[in-house]
């Protein structure tokens, strides 16, 4: 199979319901202008980007997720966490690997199919590396998504794991400034169209893989016990 080579971007919804995990999941909502990578221009790895980030897929290395040639940075920002106290976000995952997801609870499709197989991920692991993740999840629709809406939904997904997801959420200037910082497009349409790429950070503070809506959770499982090894 030859390599896949594409750019990082909003991703339209799968065709039809899909069932994950037992979670019922249908069309995302969204428009084709959301799958323009220049709704981010200006800012890209935590800096300031002009173009896309380029990915490759799983033969271009040791990698079953998508290979980002040039690593993403591990962005620096402080939100409120489903618990109403301050998350420091890069100095609370510093110690371990860390998922980072943007995306919203009333989705209903990207969103708990992403959860739903960092879950199954988390369980194929080794005990020991499924506790030192950190998985974030960072709302694009703080209107609706407070703490405790985010907190119910979270638990979800990490009920029986030895790690707990952490919800983020803050004002729309904030969310904004946490999107910008990660290097993921803008969400756009009240948070509805959002970026699918989930970014897989190791402790150092880089992400050398992503993840979308074409990977697995044995991909995620894959390359997190790699990460991990490092």
């Amino acid at each position: 199979m030859s390599s896949r080579t594409r750019p990082a971007r909003f991703r339209p919804a799968p065709a039809g319901a899909l069932v994950a995990a037992g979670v019922l999941l249908a069309g995302c909502g969204g428009d084709a202008s959301a799958d323009d990578p220049a709704q981010a221009e200006g800012h890209d790895h935590g800096a300031g980007v002009e173009a896309p980030a380029v990915v490759e897929g799983p033969d271009t290395g040791p990698y079953e997720g998508l290979h980002l040639q040039d690593p993403y940075q591990k962005p620096s920002f402080t939100l409120t966490g489903s618990d109403g106290q301050p998350y420091d976000f890069a100095a609370a995952t510093a110690d371990g690997p860390t998922l980072l997801f943007f995306g919203f609870t009333n989705c209903p499709d990207i969103c708990p199919t992403t959860m739903a197989d960092v879950r199954l991920a988390l369980g194929d692991v080794d005990p020991a590396v499924a506790e030192r993740t950190n998985v974030v999840f960072v709302t694009t629709d703080p209107a609706r998504d407070t703490p405790e809406v985010l907190g119910a939904y979270l638990d979800q997904f990490d009920a029986e794991l030895p790690t707990q997801f952490v919800g983020l959420t803050g004002d729309q200037e904030q969310i904004e400034q946490a999107q910008l910082a990660a290097g993921v497009p803008l969400a756009q349409d009240n948070g509805e169209s959002h970026s699918a790429l989930l970014l897989l950070y190791g402790t150092d503070g880089e992400a050398d893989v992503a993840f979308d809506a074409g990977n697995t959770s044995r991909d995620i499982a894959h390359d997190l016990a790699l990460v991990a090894a490092e």
